[in-house]
This record gives C-alpha cells, structure tokens and sequence, in this order.
C-alpha cells in the first residue's frame, strides 16, 4: 500500500525512525510527569481507604469518566485530572471539593493559574479550614482578632512546629 507521497507505508526513512525514537526516549522518560503531585498520592491513598466499600472503576463512573482507565492514569501520574471532573470526583471519593480543586490546580504546575484562581476567588478555603476559623469566631466572641506572634506560635504548636 503507497502513502500519498508514493512511498509505502512500510518503507521509513532513517531520519523519521531516528525521530521516532528521540520522541520515543523523551516519553519514556516523561511518562509519568505527575506523580509525585500531591493529588497523585492523595488518589493512590484514598482509592486504597474506599477499596472495601466501591470499586476503582466505581468511582471513574460516579465521577463521570467515559473511560474509566482514565482515573488510573490520572493517579498513576500520566494525565491531569480536568477541572471539569472536579465536583463529581470529589463526590464519589467523598472529600472536600475544594481540597481536590487546589490539589488539581496544584498539579497544572503553573504558579499562573494557582494566582489567576486566587485573583478570581480570592483564598479557597475546605470545609475542615472553615470549622477552623468558625471556631477562632466563637472563642473570640467575633471581635475579629489580630493574628499576633503569641496567637501564631500557639496555632503551630497545635501541629508540632
């Protein structure tokens, strides 16, 4: 069989074999650029906790993947988890969406996009970060306390720094 150009198909140059591997090389060695994104290790972990109760390709339906190997590939590091996918995965996971959302953008890499978000929506804030601070309002009588040294170090020595 001739390609457009007359060749046959199974005739390769060695310039486009020699390309082929270049691109080859560079994949291997970028296959899995996201892995040690910290999403990457929270999917690994709480798809590991819900494995008594649903599926990995339970979960890939919930949140609404057409193919549910994409969810692996997203956890094993090889593809970027779409905004888009965000709610539904959070849902079917059960965590915060917003936790994930900052985990997703996290993954992009692009300190534009992480301003750009804080720019629109100003400082994302989980469910668990609200509890926080609803409760800094009730101890404070909401009298809208300064953040002092003594405050902060009290705050970091909850979680031993």
């Amino acid at each position: 069989m001739k390609s457009p150009t007359g060749r046959r198909y199974n005739e390769i140059s060695s310039a486009s074999m020699l390309q082929f591997q270049r691109t080859t090389m560079m994949s291997n060695r970028k296959g899995r650029p996201y892995a040690a994104t910290r999403l990457a290790k929270y999917l690994q972990k709480r798809i590991l906790e819900l494995r008594p109760k649903k599926t990995q390709t339970a979960i890939a339906s919930e949140a609404g993947f057409v193919n549910p190997n994409m969810l692996a590939m997203i956890k094993a590091g090889t593809a970027k988890l779409p905004l888009d996918r965000v709610s539904a995965l959070a849902t079917a996971l059960t965590c915060d969406p917003v936790m994930l959302f900052q985990l997703a953008i996290e993954q992009r890499g692009s300190d534009t996009t992480e301003l750009a978000v804080r720019q629109i929506f100003g400082t994302l804030v989980t469910e668990n970060e609200v509890a926080w601070l609803e409760e800094i309002r009730r101890a404070s009588d909401h009298t809208n306390p300064n953040l002092t040294s003594k405050a902060r170090s009290a705050i970091r020595g909850i979680f031993g720094k």
